[in-house]
């Protein structure tokens, strides 16, 4: 029987050049499951994989969305689950990889989406207009300290969500989300992880790497394109930076410094996140065969 496999953790760790790795062994292919690499155009900011890094292995759900589109989770998993399914009926084996705890989350688990009230989310929006996001995200930790810990702290729009989700139902966001059980498809979920002080360095120099490579004129021809006017798009971490040096006084170099120190919080909560889910079986992205071991453990 074929089984998928997830290659989850935090950003900077290794996960897509693993995926490739094991798709090309496999037999497979691989699922997009980083929200921000949905979108058309934001590649370099993304840390994207080339077409030379996928080295001929498909790659789906990847640029799907214009960044003046806002991402779904709920859009995501009917897609992700029929890419998914297509693959298996192929007797291909879908190697399912992102950052995005929530977007894996709600392919290999029973995740439903609540309902909304327009009414309550206009006030919500306009009560973060007001007060400013991290006001609600204070708020959030307050009321649902495991939601707050898995969006960032900048991302009004999930963060109205969460709250819309708290008022009208009565219960906290993440009580909506499902404890896991066996995993969807029987999926083998593998996580890839670093001691924090090399990922730290991994992410410095990442970022680095990102600017030199021209993500200020990647965040220009977006905004040509309607960045500012994506909900999901324009707050992604480096593109905000970029479009506040921008707007402000040009200053890359502490737009850089920024957007490092905010993915290192990014990726410590990221770590919260899927340490919680006991079903991965967790591996060192810096340790020697790493491929070879991992797949020793799929075929367990």
């Amino acid at each position: 029987m074929i089984r998928p496999v997830a290659v989850v953790g935090p950003t900077a760790t290794g996960k897509t050049a693993l995926a490739v790795e094991l798709a090309l062994t496999l037999g497979g292919e691989v699922v997009n499951a980083d929200a921000l690499q949905l979108y058309r155009g934001m590649d370099i900011g993304t840390a994207k994989a080339t077409v030379e890094e996928r080295r001929g292995v498909p790659h789906h759900l990847l640029d799907v969305l214009d960044v003046t589109e806002t991402a779904s989770v709920a859009a995501y998993q009917r897609d992700a689950r029929q890419r998914v399914e297509e693959l298996l009926d192929a007797g291909r084996v879908p190697i399912l990889t992102g950052g995005s705890g929530l977007y894996v989350q709600a392919v290999l688990d029973d995740l439903k989406f609540p309902g909304t009230d327009p009414d309550v989310r206009a006030r919500l929006t306009a009560e973060t207009d007001e007060i400013g996001v991290a006001a609600m995200h204070a708020r959030l930790t307050e009321l649902d300290p495991v939601a707050a810990t898995a969006i960032l702290p900048t991302n009004s729009r999930r963060i109205v969500r969460a709250l819309e989700v708290i008022e009208i139902t009565g219960e906290t966001f993440s009580a909506n989300l499902p404890k896991p059980g066996p995993a969807r498809y029987d999926t083998v979920l593998i996580g890839v992880d670093r001691e924090p002080e090399e990922l730290d360095a991994r992410v410095d120099r990442r970022v680095e790497l990102m600017f030199e490579a021209g993500l200020v004129d990647e965040v220009r021809t977006l905004l040509g394109k309607g960045l500012r006017d994506g909900l999901t798009a324009s707050r992604a971490l480096g593109y905000q930076q970029v479009i506040a040096a921008l707007d402000g006084d040009g200053d890359f170099q502490a737009a850089s410094e920024a957007t490092a120190q905010a993915t290192r919080r990014f990726v410590r909560r990221q770590r919260s996140w899927f340490r919680r889910d006991k079903r991965i079986r967790w591996f060192d992205g810096g340790s020697e065969r790493l491929a070879e071991r991992v797949l020793e453990a799929v075929a367990q």
